[in-house]
């Protein structure tokens, strides 16, 4: 009789237990990607503008000096003129818009697809970014138009000299990439003299340049 219960106990198993296991957060181990622009322990005043926030004033008169309180970001270090850490410093600056800075302070994409000698010059819109260690205020990213400026490795000297010496056969032409205008100068001995005389000319004063368009060296 006492081991009917016995026997019992041991077919019925207890109630089952659920465990959840919680797994650990992961910490975080993400550089921001603007700590690769910051110089580490240099001076506040000199971080790049992607590596401070500062509380700019557009009220200021334009082209006149103006400071503005400037915080680093986080995971950015730097010191002040005592090499002391430092967080809140003052930017000095002239008051002006990013795309009235001068030439030197920004860079452009050059087009290579619009023609650099032609009349009238033609012009492109072109994507700007400011330099780092430039600061400005508005956008650092800016379209501006400028005109076509750019070269494909022709030398004007190179080009003179060959309507000199072989511009009968028409050298110069297919040096400037220009092989149509060569063909007809080579088979027609220059138009008997006349068409290298005023292709000497024409290359001289920079009126017939390289076929794509471009300037020359």
């Amino acid at each position: 009789e006492q081991s009917q219960p016995l026997a019992q106990s041991i077919k019925d198993p207890g109630p089952t237990r659920t465990f959840t296991v919680v797994p650990r957060a992961a910490e975080s181990t993400d550089i921001p990607p603007y700590v690769m622009k910051c110089p580490s322990n240099g001076l506040c005043s000199r971080l790049p503008a992607d590596c401070v926030e500062c509380r700019t004033n557009f009220s200021c008169v334009y082209g006149k000096p103006v400071t503005f309180d400037c915080t680093v970001k986080p995971s950015v270090t730097c010191v002040d003129q005592d090499f002391k850490s430092q967080k809140n410093f003052i930017i000095n600056m002239t008051c002006r818009f990013c795309w009235q800075l001068p030439e030197t302070d920004y860079e452009c994409f050059n087009s290579t697809s619009c023609m650099t000698v032609s009349c009238p010059r033609q012009r492109y819109i072109a994507n700007c970014t400011v330099r780092d260690h430039i600061h400005c205020l508005g956008n650092r990213t800016f379209r501006k138009m400028l005109y076509c400026n750019w070269t494909g490795g022709y030398k004007w000297s190179t080009a003179l000299a060959l309507s000199i010496t072989l511009g009968g056969f028409g050298a110069d032409r297919f040096y400037l990439g220009q092989w149509r205008e060569g063909l007809g100068k080579l088979f027609s001995f220059g138009g008997l003299g006349i068409w290298t005389l005023i292709d000497v000319l024409l290359i001289g004063v920079g009126y017939v340049g390289p076929a794509d368009g471009s300037l020359y060296i």
